[in-house]
């Protein structure tokens, strides 16, 4: 487990660039944070750390992003899921079986489904511009 505070955006966006040479094809990443905490910064970072430079923004409303790059990135959102069976609708098995790098922002909105996490990050406010980002 690491545990860091970082004072500004850029610091966090510095900490995602970094984290991103940690990974590798197959990876799935799990977010979790409040609402306005820095999970999209953190995947803007890491997107850019995989060399990724097309615009990054959180899939709330469209639930998934694809990302072209190689290996491709998902982006997942799993806030607005009503039930776990919403999973299927989605197509969750293409983005936690891909040979891509996957984000899921609100893991626990999965319930049981077996997500296959591989590094797990949590992000908490401590500030205005201060976050703890505690990773596993």
């Amino acid at each position: 487990m690491t545990e860091i505070t970082t004072n500004s955006e850029q610091e966090t966006l510095n900490w995602a660039l970094s984290f991103a040479k940690n990974l590798k094809p197959g990876d799935i990443i799990a977010l979790e944070g409040d609402l306005g905490a820095g999970k999209t910064t953190l995947c803007k970072g890491i997107c850019k750390g995989l060399g990724f430079n097309g615009m990054v923004n959180s899939p709330s409303y469209s639930i998934v992003h694809e990302y072209p790059n190689k290996p491709p990135i998902y982006h997942l959102d799993l806030y607005r899921l009503k039930k776990t069976d919403d999973l299927y609708d989605i197509g969750i098995e293409l983005f936690t079986f891909s040979k891509g790098i996957t984000f899921i922002e609100w893991p626990q909105m999965a319930g049981n489904f077996p997500l296959n996490i591989t590094h797990s990050i949590k992000i908490k406010i401590a500030g205005e511009n201060d976050r703890v980002i505690i990773s596993t």
